[in-house]
């Protein structure tokens, strides 16, 4: 269970659930490089990940170049149940997940998959990342067009056959449904509380993993959308 605190989160979420900072360190793997590249075309695209705690996998994309917005939010479920707190409990069939617009012309969306699966989302672990557990912290790849399925599909049988991994990958390719943009104190989380102990524990170690592994792909500057 992920904990928050500060003055811009509400009183009653400060025993909700990303997570308590005390387990093992998670280790960043080198996921090979897509044989399939995804081909687009021209303008700027979206894709949707579920990869545990949206404060993290937000906090790595809004460093990539070429990503142009990044926003936290809920996918799956029912419109009622896309709250903070109900999602929490894990019982409304909704993932915490990101929706970025990229420019395919500076990263692809099989770039994306290998900064995702190097740096995070541990593709080998069912409803839980990190410290984090649950149904709604499950990994999820979630496309939202045939080419990105295609190119998704084809990616994790090239990680389960590359022997990156110790154990089976089990991250799925889901439809999508419906996402829902998650509470404002949820944006830019990262970018606004630098010091929190779950961002320093769990969620700077991989942007800085992002810029040691891919500097290619790196940007200094935190993308707002705020």
């Amino acid at each position: 269970m992920k904990r928050l605190f500060g003055a811009l989160v509400p009183f009653a979420l400060l025993t909700a659930s990303c997570a308590e900072p005390a387990q093992a360190l998670e280790r960043p793997v080198a996921a090979p490089a897509a044989k399939r590249f995804a081909n687009e075309g021209m303008g700027l695209k979206t894709a949707v990940f579920a990869g545990g705690c949206f404060w993290g996998v937000e906090a790595v994309f809004s460093h990539v170049k070429g990503v142009k917005s990044a926003v936290s939010g809920y996918h799956g479920g029912k419109s009622s149940t896309a709250k903070y707190d109900l999602v929490s409990s894990g019982l409304t069939n909704h993932v915490e997940a990101v929706r970025i617009t990229y420019d395919p012309k500076v990263v692809r969306y099989d770039e994306l998959l290998r900064i995702f699966f190097s740096v995070v989302a541990d593709p080998t672990l069912k409803n839980r990342q990190g410290p984090d557990r649950g149904a709604h912290y499950n990994a999820e790849l979630i496309p939202v067009n045939a080419e990105q399925r295609k190119v998704a599909a084809a990616y994790l049988k090239q990680m389960e056959a590359s022997g990156k991994w110790s154990r089976p990958i089990v991250t799925t390719v889901e439809s999508y449904r419906a996402f829902y943009p998650a509470e404002d104190y949820h944006q830019d989380f990262a970018a606004k509380n630098p010091r929190h102990g779950y961002i320093l524990r769990w969620d700077k170690p991989k942007v800085n993993a992002l810029k040691r592994m891919y500097p290619s792909h790196y940007r200094s500057s935190f993308l707002r959308d705020g």
